[in-house]
């Protein structure tokens, strides 16, 4: 991963989930830039609202020009095209695309929260980045992602889901 690299991670307990999240990701390729890296497809339990079906989730490294506000508004537009509605915080959806890297950049502002303010709370976000780029240092924390992963209180479920590519 380099500084022009961002992370995503994308998530969906709706309908086809596996098919959205490789819908998710040839929209992220069109728009955002080139996807270099894809970790497994994880089923993971719901987080903050847990009374919701498992999810699946998926991490992305896409090489981009785009700055960070960019690439904010083109996720939103990817979400908002695949019908992803914002009925309830944490709440079941169609498609949820997050920002969790830019480079090593740390950008807060409103709206915007580079790196993802969650990511070490987060298991379901730190087993596919710990898969993808273990040594990477989380800018703020000091720590790789396999060190967040081995401090990470969160015991929800993520396991690697077993499925065929909808696109092969």
């Amino acid at each position: 991963m380099n500084e022009s690299s961002v992370v995503l991670l994308l998530g969906s307990n709706q309908g086809n989930a596996m098919e959205f999240l490789f819908e998710a990701a040839r929209r992220i390729g069109q728009s955002i830039g080139n996807i270099t890296a894809e970790s497994a497809t994880y089923q993971t339990a719901p987080w903050g609202k847990t009374d919701q079906p498992d999810f699946l989730n998926r991490l992305v490294v896409v090489e981009t020009d785009k700055k960070p506000t960019e690439i904010m508004q083109s996720i939103l537009q990817i979400e908002a095209d695949m019908g992803r509605t914002r009925a309830e915080r944490w709440g079941p959806r169609i498609i949820d695309i997050d920002l969790l890297y830019a480079g090593s950049q740390v950008i807060d502002n409103p709206g915007l929260r580079v790196p993802h303010p969650e990511i070490s709370k987060r298991r379901f976000a730190l087993v596919p980045l710990s898969e993808l780029i273990p040594d990477f240092i989380h800018p703020e924390l000091g720590l790789s992602q396999r060190e967040l992963l081995e401090r990470c209180n969160d015991s929800g479920l993520v396991e690697m889901a077993h499925y065929h590519n909808p696109t092969e």
